[in-house]
Order: C-alpha cells, then sequence, then structure tokens
C-alpha cells in the first residue's frame, strides 16, 4: 500500500509545527508558493566548509516522504551534514510537503540510494507511512546491513513496523512511546537511547542531541564538540514544560483537547502494522 500525499488525517501537522533550514535539502518554500506550474530552479551556495575530520565520509540516508516532521530530518541533518554523505531518500525526487508547510524534495530515491550504510534514519511525521509495503521493504533491507539503524521521535514507530526494534530497547516522541511494545520493543523514557547498533531520539527536538551522540559514535567526540559549536547548541529553553511530567496535568489536558482522537487511531494503526511485521523481519533474517 501506498501513502497518498493528500492523506493528513494523522498528519503530525495537528501535532507540531517546526520550521528549519535543512542545509541544502529544503527549499524553503511552502505549498502555497510552489505548483506544479512553476518551475523552480535551486540554487546553491557559493561558499562550503571542508569536512570537519581528513579521511572517507560515512554513508548516511535519511528517509523524506509527505508530512514528515521537518525538524525530526533536519534537526539531525544539521549535524552529521557538515562530516557525512547523506542521502535524502523517497520514491521519487519531486517536490512534497512536510508536516510545516515548508516543500523538499529527496536527493537520492529509493532505488539509488547505497546498499551498504553507515547509518539509515528515520524521522516522524505521517504515521499512514508505516503501511508503505515499498518503504518498509526499503528500510528492512537497507538496515539489515547499515551499521547503526536509527530513527527520531515517532520514525521508531516506522522502524518497528519494518521489524527493525525486535528486542531492542527504543524510544520515540513521549505520546507513542506505548506502541513500542506492539513491534517487541522495550520502550525508554530517554532523550537519546542506545541499544547495540540501534540509536533512537526522543520528540523533534531531541534529533539534535542525538544527532551528536551518533556524530561521536562514526566520528569521534571531538568532532561531535565542533559541531554541537558550530551549531552554537546551549539549549537554555524559556519554559520547562518539554516533558508531560514537567508540563503538568493543566498543559497535559489542554494538550489533550487540542490533539483529540489522535491516540485512538494510531492504537489500531500500529497493531495493524504489527500483525504484518513478520514479512519485513524475513528480508533481515
Amino acid at each position: 500500500m501506498d501513502i497518498d500525499q493528500t492523506e493528513a488525517n494523522l498528519s503530525r501537522r495537528h501535532f507540531v509545527s517546526a520550521a528549519a533550514t535543512a542545509s541544502g535539502v529544503a527549499l524553503g518554500l511552502t505549498a502555497e508558493q510552489t505548483s506544479a506550474n512553476t518551475p523552480t530552479k535551486l540554487q546553491k551556495s557559493k561558499t562550503q566548509l571542508p569536512p570537519m575530520h581528513k579521511g572517507k565520509k560515512p554513508e548516511v540516508a535519511m528517509l523524506l516522504y509527505p508530512g514528515v516532521t521537518l525538524l525530526d530530518l533536519v534537526g539531525p541533518q544539521a549535524v552529521l551534514a557538515p562530516s557525512c554523505n547523506v542521502h535524502i531518500v523517497w520514491k521519487n525526487t519531486d517536490l512534497l510537503e512536510t508536516d510545516s508547510g515548508i516543500v523538499m524534495k529527496a536527493t537520492s530515491t529509493l532505488e539509488e540510494c547505497p546498499k551498504n550504510l553507515d547509518v539509515l534514519f528515520v524521522p516522524g511525521g505521517e504515521f499512514s507511512i508505516m503501511q508503505d509495503e515499498g518503504v518498509l521493504r526499503f528500510l528492512a533491507d537497507r538496515g539489515s546491513r547499515a551499521r547503526y539503524v536509527t530513527s527520531v521521535c515517532g520514525g521508531s514507530i516506522v522502524l518497528g513496523a519494518a521489524g527493525l526494534l525486535q528486542g531492542y530497547e527504543a524510544t520515540s516522541h513521549w505520546s507513542a512511546r506505548d506502541k513500542l511494545p506492539l513491534f517487541g520493543a522495550t520502550p525508554v523514557e530517554a532523550r537519546v537511547v542506545r541499544d547495540r547498533n540501534r540509536i533512537s531520539g526522543g520528540g523533534v527536538t531531541a534529533g539534535i542531541d542525538f544527532g551528536l551522540v551518533l556524530l561521536a559514535e562514526l566520528l569521534g567526540e571531538d568532532v561531535a564538540k565542533m559541531s554541537q559549536l558550530a551549531l552554537e547548541y546551549d539549549p537554555a529553553p524559556p519554559f520547562d514544560a518539554g516533558t508531560p511530567a514537567k508540563a503538568g496535568p493543566e498543559i497535559m489536558n489542554k494538550m489533550a483537547e487540542w490533539l483529540g482522537p489522535m491516540g485512538d487511531v494510531l492504537t489500531p494503526m500500529c497493531a495493524a502494522a504489527a500483525e504484518n511485521m513478520g514479512k519485513y523481519t524475513r528480508i533481515i533474517n
């Protein structure tokens, strides 16, 4: 089953809206500014910094898809891009809309993506992606050989649907973390979780923390610290409400009103995906 780009019932835009710039990837256009009748010319930067390290760059594939949560993708991409060969992959290289309305395009198709990867990465967003058999088969295939299999936010749910988290500890966005056991994974409440070669990040902004942890694994702490400094990543949020426990009952009740029946829809969707997980697990084995 292929997901429909117009499908929006479970789009994370109803959950979180993030705006960011993916170095050399995001086009900085909204869907309203872009149409099939308006040709888009990609203007590249005239200056490009050298890698932060000497030697071969790790090969990283980051999944892009309609309705992806933008910051899930561009947070770790900004950390990794200066030091890695980052492939933004999807079925085609057409323009597609992210959850916040920013339009992006892949740099590589799924078929063109390198067979042997150092890192396979899945961001969260439109949960119906886990019903897309072509995507799940791609993830199971590349994940069977990748040095690291990784995710941020709801991307761990998609990895689970592809059969890639059975027997592993993992995390996800707080609203979806309790769905991980359906896929044989053990949920852990943490910003970044590593279990052997599986590394998962929590919700949305945790992607930067995740990226730094992963970069340290790939190229050492010094390179990761240089990337952190280059990004001036020194968070000091104005409010201490970044987790359900810190937000408190009043804010959580308002969140529940805003989200509506989303959780009730997600649970049966995950259960159905878990039933089909075996076909993708066979690819790994």
